[in-house]
């Protein structure tokens, strides 16, 4: 009997419809297109303006379009994750808002946060649940709304990130396909790096830490990169290896759409070719654990089954990790 493997079956994808490129970003603090270009891959990102409105109003949309393109019955769905670095409100899980906000009534749900390699740790969580047997439709579900963490006077953070979602459908396989291996990784060496430093247990909020702009990202640019460059290759390459997976065997890279330079980087070590990196960094910015579904969701009519992916992320904590996938359709 073939083993049951985890297969994505189905995607949905939402980004707000306001754009915040670089020429606005000149208005508004000291930085220019060609500066954030250059060290970024940057154009543009999109920004949830709507009043009242957090990452679920994401999550439930992107969840809507996955629905209505895959004709879901969302009766149907035994599991939804949603990763996520910001929820909508403490203590109060955004999944099951969104679970019940699209009609998931038989669905158990909780939030999964690991910063920006939140959908990749939850990939893997999913993927555990389907091949154990006990659910047959787990809906993964990455968003977030990084506009309302972002200081935009600090030239720093406010030109990487954006606002988005996505999400995908596990179900099991019995072809071979679906996730296939993965490496995954922590170090909490990197705790002060990339934070907020107020509103958790340690520095509740006060009117001291609103005032000294607590509440928003903190980030040590040169030591993120240069972790984030060192460990995203690092486990590519590994994850490669021990699949014994040539650079000609992998048809395609999806790495978290930081930084293009660090992409670069990965893409390097694995000795990709450039038109095997598949990048939208440019359009949407940094959207945390949106960027591997949107990803998925861009270039989906791209991508064949049988097709061997690697994914890769870097995030805040430290967290890294990669996952080696074999695609389980045609578009």
């Amino acid at each position: 009997m073939q083993k049951v493997t985890a297969a994505i079956t189905a995607t949905g994808y939402y980004v707000p419809e306001d754009v915040l490129s670089n020429k606005d970003l000149e208005q508004m603090v000291d930085t220019n297109d060609e500066w954030i270009t250059t060290r970024t891959g940057i154009k543009e990102r999109r920004i949830l303006k709507k009043e009242g409105k957090g990452s679920s109003y994401l999550g439930i949309k992107a969840c809507k379009n996955l629905i209505e393109k895959s004709d879901l019955d969302p009766k149907d769905i035994d599991l939804l994750i949603v990763a996520t670095a910001t929820p909508d409100m403490p203590v109060a899980s955004t999944a099951a808002y969104i679970a019940s906000e699209i009609g998931a009534t038989n669905a158990f749900s909780y939030d999964l946060q690991a910063a920006c390699s939140s959908f990749l740790f939850g990939m893997s969580t999913a993927a555990s649940y389907i091949e154990s047997g006990r659910y047959k439709k787990i809906l993964l579900v990455g968003a977030d709304k990084m506009s309302s963490i972002i200081d935009y006077k600090d030239r720093a953070t406010c030109i990487i990130f954006g606002d988005g979602a996505g999400c995908v459908l596990f179900e099991p396989n019995e072809e071979g396909l679906g996730l296939q291996d993965e490496y995954l990784r922590t170090d909490g060496v990197g705790r002060n790096f990339l934070k907020i430093d107020a509103g958790g247990s340690i520095l509740p909020t006060s009117e001291n830490t609103v005032a000294n702009r607590q509440h928003y990202v903190f980030q040590d640019g040169r030591t993120v990169f240069k972790f984030a460059v060192s460990n995203m290759s690092d486990v590519s390459a590994k994850i490669m290896a021990r699949n014994k997976l040539s650079a000609e065997d992998v048809d395609w890279l999806m790495a978290h759409q930081a930084n293009k330079r660090i992409i670069d980087a990965t893409s390097k070590r694995m000795n990709l070719d450039d038109d095997k990196v598949l990048m939208n960094i440019q359009r949407y910015g940094n959207t945390t654990s949106a960027t591997l579904p949107l990803l998925i969701t861009d270039y989906e009519h791209q991508l064949k089954k049988g097709d061997n992916i690697i994914f890769a992320a870097f995030g805040g904590g430290f967290s890294w990790g990669s996952i080696y996938l074999k695609w389980a359709y045609n578009s």
